[in-house]
């Protein structure tokens, strides 16, 4: 990451570094309200808020990560639209939650389990950045992305958080975590000839990683 310090001035418009991702430091911690402002300024970047408020600031996606993210939410769409238990929702990555610690992030793709996502008012449901913390995400490693960064996230940020279950899938290895709450180590898998269960958080979902070459 490159550290910057940022005085919040709205309207503001980020001139980044080709490719790389910038972690802002903001005088005051940006409300929910500034926030949206400031992605409404820059509308090709994605953002995402740390417990302290720092502003983690990650460039337009790869054309090839974008296929693959679809491939991946299409197949999480595909068990949903079978299994779906009335008031289970699922997510792609240009949704936002505030989570328990108060940071804001947005995974790749995601799903709600209803005793979550219907203990929430509709206020909250239909608030900015629902906070909420979800239930299952996957992440999606891209080349500019920094893989133990990533790997930090998926302990520190969701699973300390409360997800139960969450996919960490690198492309350009062909490597694959699996972090489940409770489990100290993931599971590591090797190649993309297999599938990556969702049991029991998500009964009979498997992702098919043969469709994400």
């Amino acid at each position: 990451f490159f550290f910057h310090y940022l005085p919040f001035i709205s309207p503001m418009r980020l001139e980044l570094p080709d490719d790389q991702f910038v972690r802002l430091v903001p005088r005051d911690t940006l409300t929910d309200a500034e926030l949206t402002d400031f992605c409404h300024q820059n509308p090709l970047i994605h953002v995402e808020q740390t417990p302290q408020g720092d502003l983690l600031i990650m460039p337009p996606t790869h054309t090839d990560s974008s296929r693959t993210n679809a491939r991946i939410n299409l197949q999480l769409g595909k068990w949903w639209e079978k299994e779906v238990e009335a008031g289970s929702e699922i997510f792609d990555s240009s949704g936002g939650f505030r989570l328990p610690d108060g940071s804001l992030r947005s995974p790749d793709a995601a799903w709600i389990s209803p005793e979550r996502w219907l203990g929430l008012s509709e206020a909250q449901r239909r608030h900015r950045y629902s906070p909420v913390c979800l239930d299952f995400v996957i992440e999606l490693k891209s080349y500019s992305d920094s893989l133990s960064e990533l790997q930090r996230k998926m302990t520190d940020t969701w699973l300390a958080n409360g997800t139960q279950l969450a996919f960490l899938i690198d492309p350009e290895t062909e490597t694959s975590w699996i972090y489940r709450a409770g489990q100290a180590v993931p599971d590591v898998f090797a190649g993309f000839d297999h599938e990556l269960s969702g049991d029991p958080t998500l009964p009979g979902f498997a992702l098919d990683l043969r469709w994400l070459r």
